[in-house]
């Protein structure tokens, strides 16, 4: 059984399965909901009910006072709906309204991608998870001072598990001990989230994902979110890379286009990467004549990024309907 949630003032629905909480229906269904612990014990996640009934699922360490509880507040963390439902919830409307936050998560792993680049897979305390949305940015410190400044590759709906796409680059220290496994490392301190490289969630028209080497990162947790959402007419993903290696997730961007109609995947490979702009825009426009119509988001090295910004507004692109992010070189 499924019940209909509806958060007002945004007017936002999700839907609640078996006994998931209301906070983690919401997340998965790629709202920003204002939480903390997700435990029970901060009390941020507090909503009131307006209409509806909810059961309590798990107990919790924060009171609530009485005037709450008449006022049909509760943690959203510790209930689920028992019926539809009405809630006034506080959302988050944009990366302004993202706190600054400072984990030390634990190391998961660190895996191939490809032969440049690896995947470092890191899990935050269950108490004090990481909030961020999708396309932002975090700074990782290693406990010997080495650090870098990365986009989160994961979803927000798993604000636990954080996957970044580690590319070994000439003068990289965090990517070189990346690539030799962090051995001795048990923690990494992960501060953010940082940036405004993130979904326009008011607009419905068609999104343009243009990807660039591991400018994929942040366009995979932008792809992942818009799919929670399911409110853009399609998704059209150009992913330019050098040699085959270079897609390096080339079967799950296949599998997006298998399993979704509106899902379109365009995958070109280039000698030099950096310098193929062009191509990619030419099939962009072939693909989207009306190029006005949509919304694009880039991601690549920044030399790269930025040609790509200044062809797309010479094209007729509305500035405010783009979004670009620049990798370091």
């Amino acid at each position: 059984m499924s019940a209909h949630v509806q958060v007002e003032p945004s007017g936002r629905e999700f839907f609640v399965d078996g006994n998931d909480s209301l906070l983690e229906a919401a997340l998965r269904s790629g709202l920003s909901l204002d939480y903390g612990c997700s435990a029970g014990s901060c009390g941020k996640c507090k909503a009131r009910i307006l209409s509806g009934q909810v059961q309590k699922t798990r107990h919790s360490d924060c009171v609530l006072t009485g005037a709450e509880k008449s006022a049909g507040v509760v943690l959203m963390c510790c209930n689920t709906a028992v019926a539809d439902l009405v809630i006034e919830a506080r959302e988050a409307h944009g990366a302004a309204d993202m706190p600054l936050q400072t984990i030390d998560a634990k190391l998961k792993s660190v895996g191939p991608l490809g032969d440049d680049v690896r995947l470092l897979h890191l899990q935050t305390p269950r108490s004090n998870r990481l909030r961020f949305l999708a396309g932002q940015s975090v700074s990782l410190s290693l406990a010997d001072g080495i650090s870098a400044s990365l986009p989160v590759a994961s979803c927000p709906c798993d604000d636990r598990n954080l996957q970044f796409h580690i590319r070994r680059q000439a003068g990289d220290a965090f990517a070189e001990r990346v690539f030799g496994g962090l051995k001795g490392v048990d923690a990494v301190r992960v501060e953010g989230p940082r940036g405004e490289f993130v979904l326009d969630e008011t607009s419905h028209r068609p999104l343009i994902f243009i990807a660039c080497e591991s400018g994929f990162a942040p366009i995979k947790s932008l792809i992942e979110h818009a799919m929670a959402l399911d409110a853009a007419e399609s998704l059209h993903l150009v992913w330019i890379a050098r040699g085959a290696g270079g897609h390096y997730l080339d079967n799950l961007c296949r599998s997006w286009s298998d399993a979704l109609d509106d899902f379109r995947y365009t995958l070109l490979t280039a000698k030099d990467a950096l310098a193929d702009d062009e191509t990619a825009l030419r099939q962009v426009l072939r693909d989207h004549p009306r190029l006005g119509d949509c919304d694009a988001y880039v991601a690549g090295p920044a030399p790269w990024a930025s040609a790509a910004e200044f062809q797309l507004l010479e094209l007729g692109l509305p500035r405010a309907q783009l979004s670009v992010s620049t990798l370091e070189a």
